[in-house]
């Protein structure tokens, strides 16, 4: 064990009220984008790199900043943002028609309990995830980099021109997401007005049996900047989906049970009602394989943790590196007793109201043991894929579509036959409540694993992350119910009667858990397709490992095949062409003196976008609320459709062309340094 570290470093800057407030509001800003583009597109984005450049140019008009600091605002920014990942399961409570909107205290109940309980398991995990494991964590590193290259800590043995290069390199990154943050916003507003075409789409029959597939390309910085920061392989594999799912399963499906109508809508109610259910199997099937691999680590950090606890009971706390002090491991014990206790008031409260009180023991006591031991399973496997392949590429559909059905499947088995069939809707419900706590524990042990490896890389205390993750969790889970409120009347979700489906926001995921939970308890589930899903799968794992086998960088990750299936094909091949433009991007960056700050400045860019067309999203959304019209910035009628195709087509193709030449050319330039 190395030996403490001096009290310099002990008394340094790093849990501060300053940077807990500006934490805060970045985090208003980053889960408002993350909560409209994930109920857009079926994605979320790590917000880490983006607030650890905000923080790092704010935070530098005042003394004594260090590394440290800025490494917290982004750490309570990103765990916020990344909770709005819940939304891949609440609005499917709408979509059954149980809920008419997001009730604020439940809903904040939800995300706020299911987070803290996320930031609890990610503690054990820590050992066996991040400090014991050669896991890439690349965005946890990505994000290192930037905090390291950006400064904010000066080192003794630095020079004036070093110092200096800190504070341009910050700049550069603060205006590579500025101006993709406005460049994104700008086109997102001029396709409101209907000049530019939200999308280039065609949709046509094969044959004349009635076949069908086609193509849709969303013109959205938000979708190419994701196909940016996921990279190559990823994009590989969703590709490889898209051609399973509309090269093969849509005209084979709609071949085998034609459709009058036009091809466009006999093409997406193949893929809805169909195809997207193969891509179910995939993901689960993946999911699972993960699973399987994380047993052996998830033993090894349970048995760090409680070795760590003996030391400071023992009284030898002050032995432990500064770096490996956790909140200790009683203390986690009591915060995860505490939070289950509100969690069975909000089971049992459930169950009252949806008429299935005379059961409210045995749906309380079993939602809480099933939510304990499945909350701990699945932040295991989603800490281990944020470790692999990023926070944003984690199987967080797949874990939700393991815990729904198997919540499902428990109350068919357990409670289903003591009730009468009407009380089928309740208990569909019922299984997405458990499934939304589940989801929320989830995706913040997902982010804590990466925003705790960051910290390792930096030099940081992790009970002052845990700490920092925990104020960040009750901070999104105060403002995602009035967000998902304000989308919902707006926009509504796709599906729900009365909705203008021109108009509603897709929410993938939520549909796809939501029809899970309802086949399932309601006898109706085609297991034949989750089947051939799985089958398909386990053929995609068996390749990966091979390729995994015979080279270090060409892989075929499964549940980005199994997304590329059940994803809109108008959100998967936008992100498809981003990930091979920003592989063509990093590949040039290579040629460069500095090829590494060139590639950051590429993610910073990337990150913007994201958040620019995805606040101008949430803005537009307030608009269409209250001014009572679908299209209040429109300025064309539907004649001037085609010609929108062509200039918005155009126009995308251009800005994008220049935007990725002007972060060349500041990469070249010499305002960024070398990661050190």
């Amino acid at each position: 064990m190395s030996a403490p570290l001096s009290s310099s470093a002990e008394s340094r800057k790093e849990l501060t009220v300053r940077g807990l407030i500006l934490g805060t509001v970045i985090t208003l800003v980053f889960t408002a984008a993350n909560v409209f583009f994930g109920l857009k597109a079926g994605l979320t984005f790590a917000t880490s790199i983006p607030a650890a450049v905000i923080s790092m140019a704010i935070l530098r008009q005042f003394k004594g900043v260090t590394v440290q600091e800025n490494n917290i605002v982004q750490t309570v920014a990103s765990a916020a943002g990344t909770l709005s990942a819940i939304i891949f399961v609440l609005p499917g409570l709408i979509m059954i028609g149980w809920w008419n909107g997001f009730p604020y205290w439940v809903s904040f109940g939800i995300c706020a309990l299911g987070g803290v309980l996320g930031v609890m398991y990610s503690i054990p995990l820590r050992r066996a995830l991040v400090t014991n494991s050669d896991l890439p964590y690349p965005e946890g590193v990505a994000c290192a980099e930037v905090l390291k290259v950006g400064g904010g800590e000066a080192d003794v043995n630095s020079s004036a021109e070093d110092l200096a290069a800190g504070v341009e390199s910050s700049r550069a990154g603060l205006l590579a997401v500025i101006w993709g943050s406005i460049t994104s916003a700008l086109f997102a507003v001029v396709v409101a007005t209907q000049v530019f075409a939200s999308d280039v789409a065609q949709y046509f029959r094969i044959g004349s049996k009635g076949s069908v597939s086609g193509y849709d390309f969303n013109l959205s910085f938000a979708l190419f900047a994701v196909g940016h920061l996921v990279g190559l392989w990823v994009g590989v594999a969703l590709l490889v989906g898209f051609i399973i799912a509309w090269g093969g399963a849509v005209p084979y499906y709609s071949w085998l049970n034609p459709l009058a109508g036009v091809a466009a809508d006999v093409a997406q109610a193949t893929w809805s009602h169909k195809v997207r259910f193969l891509g179910a199997g995939t993901i689960g099937i993946a999911a699972i394989w993960t699973l399987a691999k994380l047993v052996k680590p998830v033993i090894s950090g349970l048995t760090s943790a409680m070795a760590a606890s003996r030391v400071r009971s023992a009284g030898a706390a002050h032995t432990l590196p500064r770096t490996e002090r956790d909140i200790p491991i009683g203390v986690v014990g009591i915060i995860t007793l505490a939070c289950l206790v509100p969690i069975a008031w909000l089971l049992g409260d459930f169950s009252i109201s949806a008429h299935l009180g005379e059961h409210v023991v045995l749906l309380v006591a079993g939602g809480l043991v099933y939510i304990v031991l499945m909350s701990f399973f699945v932040s295991a496997v989603c800490g281990y894929m944020a470790g692999l392949i990023g926070s944003s590429n984690s199987p967080l559909s797949g874990v939700g579509i393991l815990v729904v059905i198997g919540a499902a499947l428990l109350l068919v088995l357990g409670v289903k036959p003591l009730l009468p069939a009407e009380a089928g809707k309740a208990l569909v419900a019922f299984a997405l409540f458990a499934t939304a706590v589940v989801f929320a524990v989830a995706t913040i042990a997902n982010n804590n694993l990466q925003d705790l490896k960051t910290g390792q890389l930096v030099d940081a205390t992790p009970w002052r992350q845990q700490v920092a993750l925990i104020i960040g969790v009750v901070v999104g889970a105060a403002i995602i119910p009035p967000i998902l409120d304000l989308l919902n009347h707006a926009y509504g979700f796709a599906g729900v009667a009365g909705v203008d489906p021109s108009r509603a926001l897709p929410a993938p995921q939520a549909a796809l858990i939501s029809a899970l939970a309802q086949g399932v308890i309601q006898g109706n589930l085609d297991w034949n397709l989750i089947g051939i899903g799985a089958l398909i799968g386990a053929v995609i794992i068996a390749l990966d490992e091979v390729l995994s086998r015979s080279s270090k960088s060409v892989r075929l990750p499964p549940l980005a095949v199994g997304l590329g299936i059940y994803l809109p094909t108008s959100t998967t091949l936008m992100i498809v062409v981003g990930a091979f433009v920003g592989w063509y991007f990093d590949k040039r960056a290579e040629r460069t003196a500095k090829p590494e700050a060139v590639k950051q400045l590429g993610v910073l860019l990337a990150s913007g976008m994201i958040v620019g067309e995805s606040i101008i999203g949430v803005l537009l959304a307030a608009l269409v609320v209250f001014s009572g019209k679908a299209a209040p910035l429109g300025l064309v009628g539907e004649n001037f459709a085609s010609a929108a195709i062509w200039i918005g087509g155009i126009a995308f193709a251009a800005v994008m062309i220049v935007l990725y030449a002007w972060i060349s050319r500041l990469g070249r330039a010499g305002t960024t340094v070398p990661t050190r």
